[in-house]
């Protein structure tokens, strides 16, 4: 492989660009849906780092660092899209959530699995909801640093600051993680497990079971969007949800076709139930910790389901 100077650009002949479209791909996603907290958005960020990608090769030459690239344009898209969407979220209808991303081995080949439950725990949902409370550069400066281990020198090339500045951005954003933080039960195996047992007392209405297994102070937030069905404001306190579910489990038995299948969202248990033509009604995901639910978060807006295939009108408005 031979290598030339451009325009103040190293650039390297002869890599593929194959090579970077396969192996860079779901990195560049996995930055951008943290960022977002956006599937559809994601990967639109993704397809549009790779055209400028391609526009790089069109004149015969590779970019040096393909990976530094690729993570510095697919950064900056995201801090401007996210300052726009600062504005949208503003007139969102009732509770806002991420769009569910099903992280269960081989559920979505473009995305970034984490190595393990640990890791796991920065694509959770109530983690990127404490990320929504940074600003978007503290949001990239933090990830690039935390959850991808990019050094200061690396992260100050993407945001076009300092890296002192990028230690301060990132020091005071730690701060404002580690205060809101949500912990979990590091077990994978007992999060499934009191799982599996939460979908089927919420399957057969126990409600002494369901009470049993959530926390006294438990949350459940439904995000509509406006476009379906949800509790417009979180409902609090293990009674109230557990009527709640009930409720909900009442009504899908008794039409027809309904299955609820068990699956890991955004790294935690949940679960997802379809249509029986296979149309997605609901994807919710569970918080777990010390054998006892903390949180439900349940996703009808049409608008995050769509990634996951067909979606059902049944919880339309």
């Amino acid at each position: 492989m031979t290598c030339h100077a451009e325009k103040g650009k190293i650039v390297f002949e002869h890599m593929t660009e194959s090579t970077m479209l396969t192996d860079l791909r779901p990195l560049v996603f996995s930055i951008a849906y943290r960022m977002l907290g956006s599937v559809v958005e994601a990967e639109d960020i993704a397809q549009e780092t790779l055209l400028r990608a391609h526009r790089e090769l069109a004149d015969g030459t590779q970019i040096a660092s393909p990976k530094a690239y690729m993570t510095a344009i697919a950064t900056r898209l995201s801090i401007d899209h996210l300052r726009s969407a600062r504005v949208r979220r503003e007139a969102y209808v009732g509770p806002w959530l991420p769009e569910p991303l099903l992280t269960r081995a081989g559920a979505d080949p473009s995305v970034d699995l984490p190595a393990d439950a640990e890791l796991a725990d920065d694509l959770s949902m109530a983690f990127l909801l404490v990320l929504e409370r940074l600003t978007p550069v503290e949001r990239a400066v933090f990830l690039l640093r935390e959850a991808f281990d990019y050094t200061f020198a690396e992260i100050a090339e993407v945001v076009d600051k300092s890296p002192d500045n990028c230690r301060q951005i990132a020091a005071r954003a730690r701060r404002h993680v580690i205060a809101e933080k949500p912990r979990f039960e590091p077990s994978a195996a007992a999060r499934e497990s009191l799982a599996k047992r939460f979908l089927t007392a919420a399957q057969e209405g126990d409600m002494e079971g369901l009470v049993a297994m959530l926390a006294d102070d438990a949350v459940f937030t439904g995000d509509g969007g406006g476009k379906a069905t949800a509790f417009p404001a979180p409902v609090i306190g293990a009674e109230k949800i557990a009527h709640a579910l009930r409720a909900i489990f009442r009504q899908a038995a008794v039409a027809d076709g309904i299955t609820v299948t068990l699956t890991e969202v955004n790294g935690m248990p949940g679960w997802i139930a379809r249509e029986g033509d296979g149309r997605v009604i609901v994807v919710m995901a569970l918080d777990i910790l010390d054998d006892h639910v903390l949180g439900v978060r349940s996703i009808v807006n049409p608008d995050k389901l769509g990634h996951l295939g067909p979606v059902s009108d049944r919880a339309r408005r």
